[in-house]
């Protein structure tokens, strides 16, 4: 998958940017010591915006989001190190190549143009069942749509093995066991 490079501002030739990205940031963040129930505390937190900021963008859906990452973190109540989090979990569910997150700034100019039925299958991925079940999605994908997608998800999650099990049917067709048929003759 190709990647867009997030405009970096403007540096000065020869100079090299000693500062850590938005992004690094973010993970930073993540990364920090917390007991059991501050790490929930900080996930709760986050997961209750980041439902804000996709109920207003299905809700606004073909409107595509657009800005510095700075302007859309303001206009979303986020952080601007949050909503490099944000743009690293919507990244493969929009229309456009993937933001190369590493070099995100906060003059870093941002077009989140998502793909709906790419979207639902990736909160289905994510297990994010507060996602995938809110109500903008009836105004977006119809009710058999979203079933369509969740099945075949769940078909792809299936592992297939051409492999035969010891109480698998016999692949002769005899209706007995393969421990009980064929598979003492291998």
């Amino acid at each position: 998958m190709q990647t867009k490079q997030a405009d970096r501002g403007s540096m000065p030739e020869g100079k090299e940017d000693n500062t850590m990205s938005v992004y690094g940031q973010w993970l930073e963040c993540v990364e920090k010591k917390r007991t059991k129930t501050e790490l929930q505390a900080f996930w709760k937190d986050y997961y209750d915006k980041e439902k804000k900021v996709y109920e207003v963008s299905l809700a606004e859906y073909p409107k595509v989001a657009e800005g510095t990452l700075a302007e859309l973190a303001e206009r979303f109540g986020l952080t601007q190190e949050e909503m490099a989090g944000f743009v690293d979990g919507i990244n493969e569910s929009l229309t456009s190549e993937s933001f190369e997150l590493t070099v995100l700034s906060p003059e870093s100019s941002l077009r989140l143009e998502i793909d709906p039925p790419k979207l639902y299958r990736n909160m289905l991925k994510a297990k994010a069942d507060w996602l995938y079940g809110l109500p903008q999605w009836e105004a977006l994908l119809s009710l058999e749509e979203r079933g369509q997608i969740e099945k075949a998800y769940k078909q792809s999650r299936i592992a297939v093995s051409s492999k035969v099990g010891r109480n698998d049917p016999c692949i002769c067709g005899s209706g007995k066991k393969f421990k009980a048929c064929c598979a003492k003759q291998i």
